[in-house]
């Protein structure tokens, strides 16, 4: 017997095993899955990763329940590589066994050891009615928790996702649903069997209930847009705390130029309204920015963009939506996403035009003092350039949360001429003081010259002309990343959240 003769039968086996791995749950389940629009967990990874990157580990787990109900493996997208997991839905319904439960450990474990960014992909029922995963089994999360701040972690909802399964979506840095996607502690026959409540699965956990309680950052029309998303919010981030983001090659880099459009944009009169993301359009790179919970707490924009070729964070007020006020939900969403930011050392702009936090008694119930001290904490604690412009006001509290503070170290601060600023507005201050009028004339005119002022004591670096903002941005941008002259490491904090 030749050697190729006596590897014939054992290779043979092993194909065969492969073979009903990849099967998955089988040709008349998955052809009931792709009927209801959706891509099945293999056909994701194709779409998501680059072609032909993808490289399975524990095809063989599960024995008979094809990959136990997770294919996992790495792969790469954009060039860099990641690991990645997508929990099979034809396979007993995505449920973790022992074998599955192992393989998510696996996945986050390497991730931190090689230092490449996590995906996970959801559609999956939780663990399985089975004592075999208690005791001391590693889970997945311990090993997930360690990731956090080291490598970037990424979660697609792409189904119902209930249990063990769901709750590694908030555990994740941003996460996107589809519009078949769900999300919940446990799902609606667990719910009835508990409570006595009957109710569906989107009214329990699907996009209109997990983006307006921000267990879901983002929300995609189908698997594709979901997909698609994913690679491009990981675009702008460094494969670990351990590198820098990467700049775009010279030849796409947007050179300096000025903005005259803001002149249009932004109005010289506080009272009046206009669209923040206008001003994004017009200071960012042609390329376009990426927002980040965009129908969360929507007084405040969280974007991902480039100015000059360099991946920036944006944390910008948005006149249109409360007049800029800052509530409970605008702050919680920014203070994550700083937080985000500064572990993977993206530069932050900040872009102020706010009348302060928002007041009022709906209000003071949602924490929002609790909620703008998480803000503050988590911008003064960060350790990454930081950059600001004060468009038009800001006003106490709600300055400092937007890194309006002298000695803040920041990298730059600037102001429009007639930025007003202070503890609270000359019209605010008059009624809460009962001033007489010509009191409040005099406040409003110190409220009107507050910039100069300001200015004049180096209160922030200096006061641009609109058409000047790209520029100055730009420019305080390229000094600061010469910061960069130790090699990137974690950010450690030592600040408690409050």
């Amino acid at each position: 017997m030749t050697n190729e003769q006596g590897w014939k039968e054992t290779l043979e086996d092993l194909d065969l095993r492969r073979e009903r791995s990849r099967a998955m749950g089988g040709p008349e389940r998955l052809a009931k899955h792709r009927g209801k629009g959706k891509l099945d967990a293999r056909a994701r990874l194709d779409h998501l990763l680059d072609k032909g990157s993808f490289r399975e580990f524990g095809t063989l787990v599960g024995g008979e329940i094809a990959a136990d109900g997770i294919v996992a493996g790495s792969g790469l997208i954009n060039g860099t590589p990641v690991m990645i997991g997508a929990e099979d839905f034809t396979t007993l319904a995505g449920s973790i066994g022992p074998g599955g439960n192992a393989k998510r450990y696996r996945l986050a474990e390497l991730a931190l050891r090689d230092r490449v960014p996590l995906v996970m992909l959801l559609e999956g029922a939780g663990f399985r009615p089975s004592g075999e995963h208690y005791g001391r089994t590693p889970t997945d999360l311990l090993a997930q928790a360690q990731c956090s701040g080291k490598v970037p972690m990424v979660g697609g909802l792409l189904g119902p996702s209930a249990g063990h399964g769901a709750l590694v979506a908030p555990v994740c840095d941003w996460t996107i649903m589809s519009n078949q996607g769900a999300i919940f502690t446990a799902g609606p026959p667990v719910v009835k069997e508990s409570t006595g409540e009957e109710i569906s699965k989107e009214d329990l956990g699907g996009p209109s209930v997990a983006i307006a309680s921000g267990v879901i950052h983002n929300l995609a029309e189908n698997d594709e847009a979901v997909l698609d998303d994913i690679r491009r919010y990981l675009s702008y981030f460094p494969p670990s705390a351990w590198s820098y983001p990467a700049s775009l090659p010279a030849d796409e880099a947007a050179e300096a130029r000025s903005t005259p459009e803001l002149l249009d944009i932004v109005p010289r009169g506080n009272r009046r309204v206009y669209n923040m993301r206008a001003v994004l359009d017009v200071v960012f790179d042609d390329r376009g920015w990426f927002e980040v919970q965009p129908k969360f707490g929507q007084a405040m924009i969280c974007a991902l963009a480039h100015l000059g070729g360099h991946p920036v964070a944006v944390v910008a007020n948005q006149p249109k939506v409360l007049a800029g006020s800052i509530d409970a939900d605008a702050a919680d969403k920014a203070a994550h996403f700083i937080n985000v930011a500064d572990s993977f050392h993206l530069p932050i702009v900040f872009l102020a035009d706010n009348p302060g936090m928002l007041p009022g008694s709906r209000s003071e119930k949602t924490g929002v003092l609790r909620s703008g001290a998480r803000m503050f904490a988590a911008q003064t604690a960060a350790t990454t350039l930081k950059l600001h412009v004060t468009l038009r006001k800001a006003y106490g509290f709600g300055s400092m949360v937007m890194s309006l503070l002298g000695f803040d170290n920041q990298s730059a601060t600037f102001a429009y001429p007639g930025a007003t600023m202070g503890a609270m507005s000359a019209a605010a201050l008059s009624k809460a003081s009962h001033a007489a009028e010509d009191m409040e004339a005099k406040l409003r005119k110190a409220e009107v010259e507050a910039s100069f002022r300001s200015a004049g004591h180096l209160g922030f670096d200096d006061l641009i002309h609109p058409e000047e903002t790209r520029n100055a941005l730009l420019a305080a941008l390229q000094r600061g990343i010469y910061s960069r002259q130790a090699a990137a490491e974690p950010v450690s904090r030592t600040v408690i959240t409050p």
